[in-house]
């Protein structure tokens, strides 16, 4: 049966703007009771904060001022969430960055940031506060997980990452023994601010030129159809896959070759 998003609860990381500020108002839109919205940038998350209560109504949603690359600070947005709407069953991992130039920094919010909301949800709070008997975590790669973006490759490293943990995470082993469905989801370029402001964020000018052939072929996705999306991809999708959505289409799963297949005969 497909996973009712009805009465339950989301925490999404990175949603005070772009792709997962959308994911939280289309998530409402498909009846979800409530929803955390955990970010580091307090004026922009207040300001999301107030765009859901201007079309959804007060109790909602919540603002907590989060910083993903401590498991601390993380945590502290899954308690909040559940001391204020008792339960949840969905997290979105989607805070990331995409700046090569301080690629300590970006390596730290998209790998170390995703690990940190896995096993929180996973091994605690959507296992132990989930509504009913399923709880969902969708991380978010990038298509640059699943193909060569040789303008920013430690981006794409961490978003490859992302895919080889939600496969892990995701196998059946872990589901059989928390009920929790793991995916990815791996937009393309989607007309948001990290596309727009993408330009210097890289290793240097062998890297900004390769960068600038890119952006000349690039058309910018809606986040609405990321949002849209996602919802399909928690309503319908097994444990463990990856889906992309670019171009504003509907998603498609992107499989794994099985390696047997390459060994020698």
């Amino acid at each position: 049966m497909p996973f009712d998003i009805t009465n339950k609860v989301a925490l999404i990381s990175g949603a005070a703007s772009g792709i997962c500020l959308t994911i939280a108002k289309e998530l409402l839109r498909n009846g979800l009771r409530g929803v955390t919205i955990a970010d580091i940038n307090k004026e922009l998350g207040e300001k999301a904060l107030q765009e859901i209560k201007n079309e959804f109504g007060s109790n909602k949603a919540i603002f907590v001022l989060t910083d993903v690359t401590s498991m601390k600070s993380f945590e502290e947005a899954f308690q909040k969430t559940v001391n204020t709407f008792k339960n949840l069953d969905i997290l979105v991992n989607g805070a990331g960055i995409l700046n090569e130039s301080i690629w300590q920094q970006e390596i730290a919010i998209n790998v170390n940031g995703t690990v940190h909301g896995i096993l929180l949800a996973l091994e605690n709070y959507i296992l132990k506060h989930k509504t009913d008997s399923e709880g969902v975590i969708v991380n978010i790669s990038s298509i640059a997980g699943v193909a060569s973006f040789p303008a920013f490759p430690i981006y794409s490293g961490t978003k490859f990452a992302i895919l080889g943990m939600t496969k892990a995470f995701g196998d059946e082993a872990h589901y059989k023994r928390t009920k929790i469905r793991v995916m990815a989801i791996c937009p393309g370029p989607t007309d948001t601010p990290l596309l727009r402001e993408i330009s210097g964020r890289n290793l240097g000018e062998p890297y900004e030129k390769l960068l600038q052939e890119l952006l000349s072929g690039i058309h910018g996705q809606k986040p609405e159809s990321v949002a849209k999306g996602l919802v399909q991809i928690v309503r319908h999708a097994s444990s463990g896959g990856a889906w992309c959505v670019e171009d504003d289409k509907e998603p498609y799963e992107f499989l794994w070759p099985e390696r047997e297949n390459f060994a020698p005969k």
